[in-house]
């Protein structure tokens, strides 16, 4: 690296907000099942805190040696409901609990993977485990659920939306006294993948290695920088301005989980690049758009300078690494999203536009906060829609919804930290009771049939 690429990046990182968002440690915990629930958590604590105990600390160095932000260390596991179903009559919220305690005993910020994959039915452990994450969630404090209830060549599984519609909602109420924070750490995918870094959708799938290293880097503040070097330029220049950039970012990411691989003795997997906005001014995706030309995010024109952006910064990111995975692309939390919140409180973006928005970008609707006495058979039917836009168009779609109970439309929702704060944002007032009702499966589409 030349002096001028070195002067580069310091300025992406002090002017511009370029951070790595994680390192986060996938374990498998599959040799860990034991019919015996309390010596099966045993042995996945045991696992947990050996492989990560190094972790934070590793993570603590790279940081100050490269003088690199790493905003979190965390770690993701095997689908708990895999061992639960294993684990005879026990209860899932105990398991919730180890999960908590061994994130908590070596550091992390966040622990991902109580969840159930259930996209073509439950078994027991998955219906126990769903059934169980309000009170996991309620009950312990950087755990992170997931359930991923469709995908394109599955369908959807309407049973699990409805579901989903319940739990959200009870989830919801049990947390009510901290703004409904169980519901930020869970999420409703279609098309979830193994190796995804960021919470709180990260679990560890059973194609993965035992362990694995994978990193997600974010940088919207220097990718808005270059977008507003080039004014007025045509679109084939902007998006290869962005292109350019996602390379110089991504190959950070890449010497970053090099050499945390390197110093914790476990392979390195992906670089996840997806730019993830915080509420902090001058990290916001919405601005990355609007400095397209854009007089506000939201406004017609919206949907196809996010399809330029998501484009250009994974054919940037594949050339920078050897394996770039999860999820990335760009992100539209809306209350981690300075820009998204002045959008919404201003009129210029609603749930219908944003919906549209997740055909394009890379999750769907997240971090969306609804007025607290929506029922359950409408939180479903946003799941359905999303799942729906997944299945077709073979993408990961999720929702992360917050029923912000006692508040209202106008009102807001402070979560603090990175989760930021959520506008309530107005629901149809359709009733979608008869339409969730009728369960089963939405069949896979035709072009799901490739073999």
């Amino acid at each position: 690296m030349d002096t001028a690429q070195i002067a580069e990046t310091i300025r992406m990182i002090e002017g511009e907000n370029l951070d790595i968002r994680t390192i986060t440690l996938g374990l498998s915990l599959l040799d860990c099942a034991d019919e015996n629930g309390a010596r099966a958590r045993q042995k996945c604590f045991d696992k947990i805190t050996n492989a990560a105990k190094h972790l934070v600390q590793v993570g603590d160095a790279i940081e100050r040696e490269f003088g690199i932000p790493i905003v979190n260390k965390r770690i993701s596991v095997t689908p708990i409901s895999f061992l639960i179903a294993a684990a005879r009559n026990d209860s899932p919220v105990a398991f919730a609990k180890m999960l908590d305690a061994a994130a908590r005993e070596v550091g992390v910020n966040f622990i991902g993977g109580y969840s159930a994959l259930v996209q073509k039915g439950y078994t027991k452990g998955d219906e126990q485990l769903i059934e169980s994450i309000p009170e996991a969630l309620s009950e312990t404090h950087v755990v992170c659920s997931s359930v991923n209830v469709a995908s394109t060549r599955a369908g959807i599984n309407m049973n699990a939306v409805a579901h989903m519609g319940r739990i959200i909602r009870k989830t919801a109420l049990l947390t009510q006294d901290r703004h409904g924070f169980g519901c930020a750490k869970l999420v409703v995918f279609a098309n979830a993948v193994e190796d995804n870094p960021f919470m709180a959708g990260a679990f560890h799938g059973v194609g993965e290695a035992d362990a694995v290293i994978n990193v997600g880097v974010s940088g919207p503040g220097v990718v808005q920088r270059a977008i507003e070097q080039c004014a007025g330029a045509p679109f084939d220049v902007l998006a290869e301005t962005i292109k350019k950039t996602a390379f110089k970012v991504t190959r950070m990411g890449q010497l970053v989980g090099k050499e945390a691989s390197e110093r914790l003795g476990i392979p390195f997997g992906i670089v996840d690049l997806s730019l993830a906005p915080t509420p902090a001014i001058g990290d916001s995706v919405a601005h990355i758009l609007e400095a397209m030309g854009l007089e506000t995010v939201g406004q017609h024109g919206t949907t196809a300078a996010l399809a330029l952006l998501n484009d250009a910064v994974k054919k940037g990111g594949v050339m920078a690494c050897g394996h770039v995975g999860g999820l990335s692309g760009a992100f539209i939390p809306v209350s981690e999203d300075a820009g998204m919140i002045r959008a919404v409180e201003n009129g210029h973006l609603s749930l219908a536009k944003l919906e549209a928005m997740t055909a394009i970008c890379s999750v769907g609707l997240d971090m969306i906060a609804i007025p607290g006495d929506t029922d359950s058979a409408t939180i479903a039917a946003i799941i359905a829609d999303e799942a729906a836009i997944g299945v077709i168009n073979g993408k990961t779609t999720a929702v992360r919804i917050i029923p912000a109970i006692g508040k209202k439309v106008g009102e807001r929702v402070e979560l603090g930290g990175l989760l930021g704060t959520a506008p309530v944002m107005a629901v149809d007032k359709g009733s979608a009771k008869t339409f969730i009702a009728r369960g089963g499966r939405i069949p896979a589409p035709i072009h799901s049939f490739r073999n």
